[in-house]
């Protein structure tokens, strides 16, 4: 297949909140207490709600700036690229890429809505999640139709609560919901524990896919405070291998046999290992543990019923025979530090070369297609859905690199540690 003639959709995307999104979306008590964006006398812009302080990160919308800009300070919508924030331009940057579809986290609120969940009132804390996730689906999904996958965030405080807003929300199209990639590290009970029943039953019910991404947990893998953070990022997907065993190892996915969950921006190279392993420790350990896979092994189960996703991944793609190619799917990650924008295109062909065209298809876009319930083409015609097509639509979109520094990074002897980043950011260690 040539480059020019794939289809790409993106199952990690992020956005960053506009100012204006809580606009005419609240009941008329809570409007004056909706989340504001206040920029201050240095020019950065934070969040401001519930007493909180939330900036946007560097490294969150670096998209589009040189490498050696890239850096933990918080910033403002000025220093960041158009797209970032404005979805008419987020779509022109797209179709630049290359890309036709995208599914985008949130920021702000982080990736469950924590910040809406630490709320002590929690009528206004739900009606925060509702005029996020209307303004998600209606403000920057529907504005652009056909070009977005609508995901959610959970009413998370309570089980029966975000069971009825996966409710609501699919009844608007929306068959993603964002979660936690362990719930116990931000103060809730565990994958374990049947406390989560009522929404895992709704997500079931209403076909929605349980989107667990990278960091949902607030925590990352950290080896020592004085490890550069060059470390902390290389064990990112570290954090996805123990979700998928949790996941596996709890009753979840043997209770709820309909229902699919995703793990966001974790690759897939590490998936083989891991999986042998699991099964190694079921079929030597589960009879004196408890475990029991029925007719199948844990790997089976994961095949089956897991959705994957990777940015940048020869290892992953080369192993995928030992995955099921119809859960792969591909990511951009725009507009994070990770992301290939805006040659993405270019560089998934690295590795899918020499992959049937079938197995590309399914990879590049139809499975994230029939996961997510996402049809592009019931909108514009397949033709026009092309990396070479979309491309043609922004050929005015300038994708050159451009400079908006405004003061680098602080270093120690020349590296970035990670106590550097808690100590800019206003954080302790742990994040």
């Amino acid at each position: 297949m040539r480059t020019e003639d794939m289809i790409l959709v993106s199952v990690d995307d992020h956005v960053i909140e506009p100012p204006e999104m809580f606009d005419g979306r609240l009941p008329a008590r809570y409007q004056d207490r909706a989340p504001r964006l206040v920029r201050r006398d240095d020019g950065t812009d934070f969040w401001h709600y519930d007493g909180n302080e939330i900036p946007n990160v560097g490294l969150n919308a670096v998209v589009g700036r040189p490498p050696e800009e890239y850096g933990i300070e918080p910033t403002s919508l000025t220093d960041m690229r158009r797209g970032c924030f404005d979805v008419h331009e987020r779509v022109r940057d797209m179709s630049a890429n290359g890309v036709l579809g995208s599914m985008c986290f949130p920021s702000f609120p982080q990736f469950c809505g924590q910040l809406f969940a630490r709320r002590e009132d929690k009528t206004e804390a739900l009606a925060m999640v509702r005029a996020y996730n209307d303004w998600h689906i209606e403000g920057w999904c529907g504005a652009e139709p056909g070009r977005f996958i609508p995901l959610s965030i959970p009413a998370i405080w309570d089980p029966v609560l975000a069971a009825a807003e996966v409710r609501r929300v699919a009844a608007k199209g929306c068959h993603a919901v964002t979660f936690s990639e362990n719930p116990e590290k931000l103060g809730w009970p565990s994958l374990h524990n049947s406390h989560w029943d009522p929404f895992w039953t709704a997500c079931s019910d209403e076909g929605t896919v349980v989107c667990m991404h990278l960091g949902s947990s607030s925590q990352l893998v950290m080896t020592s405070v004085e490890a550069p953070i060059d470390v902390m990022i290389s064990l990112q997907p570290m954090n996805m291998v123990q979700a998928a065993a949790d996941l596996l190892w709890s009753p979840v996915l043997r209770r709820y046999p309909d229902l699919r969950f995703a793990l966001s921006e974790g690759g897939i190279g590490w998936i083989p290992y891991a999986l042998e392993r699991i099964d190694y420790v079921y079929q030597h350990h589960h009879a004196w543990t408890g475990q029991d896979f029925g007719d199948m092994l844990p790997s089976q189960m994961f095949k089956e019923r897991i959705i994957t996703c990777f940015i940048d991944d020869a290892f992953g793609i080369a192993s995928r025979a030992y995955l099921n190619i119809d859960n792969i799917t591909w990511e951009c990650d725009y507009p994070h530090s990770d992301s290939t924008w805006p040659q993405s295109p270019e560089a998934a062909m690295k590795y899918l070369a020499d992959v049937p065209d079938e197995e590309i298809d399914k990879i590049t876009h139809q499975n994230a297609m029939r996961h997510f319930r996402y049809d592009p083409f019931s909108v514009r015609p397949r033709e026009k859905c092309t990396v070479g097509a979309l491309r043609a639509e922004a050929a005015d979109v300038d994708t050159r690199p451009v400079s908006r520094a405004h003061g680098r990074t602080e270093t120690e002897g020349g590296i970035v540690s990670l106590a550097t980043v808690a100590r800019k950011l206003g954080t302790d260690s742990t994040g």
